[in-house]
């Protein structure tokens, strides 16, 4: 059988494959209000990775009875394309769908202010349209600013980058060799202005050391995408001004 041998993920040059430094993140973009028909909607670019994330409400809850007297539920989605992955995806949800949709509906649903939409509905689906490394945190990213752009009150955008170790070396925004070969993955998203973590997970192993150097990298990249995400924000609204 053959067997495929762990790359150098680290270059002579102190490079990473991709060419990044290990402090440094991949080229993002991100847009809102990009699907007409959805009440909020949002595109977060990361490297290669895609997602689209719309929202739907608040809205009446069906069936009535699901329905919560003092609170919205809130109803999550991250799924995968067919098409989004080298080798095409059953359409069908995975266990890992699943799992990632409750841990993104965790994550968003305590920055909502749920409590002013008693007995209603949010909806909020992601579709991954190409996967390269990072979609559980790009979707969380879409997802919040598709929230925001639904106009609910939040207590504050989400912000999100993982951080790992790549032979040896510590870097922020793994690429995809890295999230597959390197020892350690950890993902990380905050609420930067109140200064609160809402989803810290760790996979592989790390000294107390790495972790806070990881730490540090984290809040370092997530301070750059907190000010790229109200820039997007920003700018859609500076649109609408000028049109009116």
């Amino acid at each position: 059988m053959l067997q495929i041998q762990k790359p150098k993920l680290i270059l002579d040059n102190g490079l990473r494959l991709d060419g990044r430094k290990p402090d440094e993140l991949r080229p993002m973009k991100m847009e809102i209000g990009i699907l007409k028909n959805a009440d909020g909607s949002s595109l977060v670019e990361v490297g290669n990775t895609k997602i689209i994330a719309a929202v739907y409400g608040p809205k009446e809850m069906h069936p009535r009875h699901l329905a919560l007297p003092n609170r919205a539920v809130l109803r999550v989605r991250y799924h995968m394309t067919p098409f989004s992955t080298d080798e095409r995806k059953n359409p069908a949800p995975s266990r890992r769908e699943i799992e990632l949709s409750k841990v993104i509906r965790e994550a968003l649903e305590g920055t909502i202010l749920v409590e002013q939409f008693p007995r209603t509905l949010i909806d909020v689906f992601m579709e991954v349209i190409q996967a390269d490394a990072g979609t559980r945190l790009a979707s969380l990213m879409a997802a919040s600013l598709a929230v925001v752009d639904a106009g609910i009150p939040v207590k504050d955008l989400i912000a999100a980058v993982a951080v790992g170790k790549a032979d040896g070396i510590v870097v922020l925004d793994l690429n995809e060799p890295e999230d597959m070969w390197g020892e350690a993955d950890m993902p990380v998203a905050m609420l930067p202005s109140l200064g609160q973590i809402n989803l810290i997970q760790l996979n592989g192993n790390m000294t107390p050391e790495e972790f806070r150097k990881g730490m540090e990298l984290a809040k370092k990249g997530i301070d750059y995408i907190y000010n790229l995400e109200k820039e997007t924000i920003k700018n859609k609204y500076a649109e609408f001004k000028e049109e009116a």
